[in-house]
């Protein structure tokens, strides 16, 4: 592994990878996962990828979102995504990204709920992965990329609050410094920190905990979206999701007497408080949704991975209901970030789910996560490329001897993010 390079990319999402490409090839960029490339949960997003469908539809987008997250919106970061869309759209399909087309091979767009209108691309029910996967081919061709599976970040190097690295460690432990000019966090969630979550185990937020240790400024890291939907089940580990285009299509949600108890189109804060209260009255487990109403042809052709993991619980959606219970989903605070996600320390750059740039507010809507990381991704790249070089940071040979128990140090930093999300919460009460 390198031991010095020109930017550090920690994670291997749709936001660190579409970071990565947006360097020219005289850029050298080393990018580090912790686990495999393919393990992170943007290749598990289902529903899509929003679109600005023409300066009409501005308005609507832009109330839709600022609805959604109860206009605690940065209104200046929405309006930065949504007219980064397109050309962001033009992007992926220039990358090979394979969206629905209709029958005059033009994009086809579904509807999510919360939404006033249908504007989400999607493949099938695998967007995340269509998109995530295709990136990643494009990142393994450039020959200025390097990517590091199975490396974890321990710490950030830093000295007068400017960021000149990080600290590693690789899958035995051994211990390993990267210095860098610039260093980006795309890092992903919490759900790691969860006993329910459709996030991979593995994804504990961890920069989050780096950054609490270092004074860098996080903001809302209360704000966590729970799914209204997910496949309920006793097994442990990672919940399936079931999309939120599916109710977005006509998918029904009933209590335990097969009878329907709300709106399935509203925001998903608003949707699982409605569930939960729902189980809480009926003395059950989860509730049942009805995926009958949308036809066989279109559970089939736009939801097959739904379909197919529902027959191997046993269950044959066009022939009986599903149970779905909420489980934690989205992180809507984190590292604080400003429009061009600079963080608050010199150097340091977040984008991603692991960031609060302000977008979703105080809940996200739907499929505006990909087309959020994306966006302000290449914001980050732009920043690093063309604003004023920063001064190096001064700091000399490194102490590692601090992390030489890493259960310890990773254990700190869950401790105190949950200490940090539960002080938030005091304050927002």
């Amino acid at each position: 592994m390198k031991d010095c390079c020109d930017v550090v990319i920690v994670g291997t999402g749709a936001a660190g990878l579409y970071c990565a490409l947006n360097f020219p090839e005289r850029t050298d960029v080393c990018i580090l996962t912790k686990k495999k490339a393919d393990e992170s949960d943007s290749f598990l997003a289902q529903g899509g990828i929003c679109m600005l469908r023409g300066e009409e539809d501005y308005n609507n987008y832009f109330d839709d979102t600022m609805r959604a997250g109860h206009y605690e919106n940065d209104e200046k970061a929405v309006d930065l995504m949504i007219r980064s869309s397109n050309s962001v759209i033009r992007d992926l399909v220039r990358c090979g990204v394979r969206f629905a087309r209709d029958e005059r091979s033009d994009l086809d767009f579904t509807r999510e709920a919360a939404h006033s209108q249908p504007r989400i691309l999607f493949h099938e029910d695998i967007t995340g992965k269509e998109i995530t996967g295709t990136l990643l081919k494009r990142v393994m061709e450039r020959p200025n990329i390097s990517v590091y599976e199975d490396t974890t970040m321990v710490d950030i190097i830093e000295k007068d609050n400017i960021c000149g690295g990080v600290v590693t460690a690789d899958k035995d432990g051994k211990i390993s410094v990267i210095r860098a000019k610039n260093v980006v966090l795309a890092t992903g969630g919490i759900g790691g920190l969860y006993k329910n979550s459709t996030n991979f185990p593995h994804i504990t937020g961890d920069a989050l905990g780096i950054a609490l240790k270092h004074g860098i400024s996080l903001k809302n890291p209360d704000y966590v979206q729970i799914h209204p939907t997910t496949l309920f089940s006793r097994k442990p580990g990672r919940r399936f999701l079931i999309s939120e285009s599916v109710r977005g299509e006509g998918a029904l949600l009933y209590d335990k007497n097969g009878n329907r108890f709300t709106d399935e189109l509203q925001p998903r804060d608003l949707l699982s408080k409605a569930i939960f209260k729902q189980m809480e009255k009926d003395g059950t487990d989860f509730v049942w949704e009805d995926l009958r109403p949308l036809g066989e042809d279109t559970v089939k052709n736009h939801f097959p991975n739904i379909y197919q993991r529902c027959l191997e619980e046993g269950i044959d959606v066009m022939k009986s209901n599903i149970p779905v219970v909420p489980a934690q989903h989205y992180f809507m605070g984190g590292i604080k970030v400003d429009l061009a996600s600079r963080t608050s320390m010199t150097g340091l750059y977040a984008c991603g789910e692991t960031c609060c740039n302000g977008v979703h507010g105080k809940n996200r809507l739907a499929s505006n996560s990909l087309l959020e990381s994306l966006a302000f991704a290449q914001r980050a790249a732009d920043d690093i490329l063309f604003s004023s070089p920063h001064a190096p940071c001064p700091v000399g040979e490194v102490d590692l001897s601090e992390y030489k128990d890493l259960n310890f140090v990773f254990a700190n930093y869950r401790i105190n993010i949950l200490k940090e999300i539960e002080r938030a919460e005091q304050s927002h009460e």
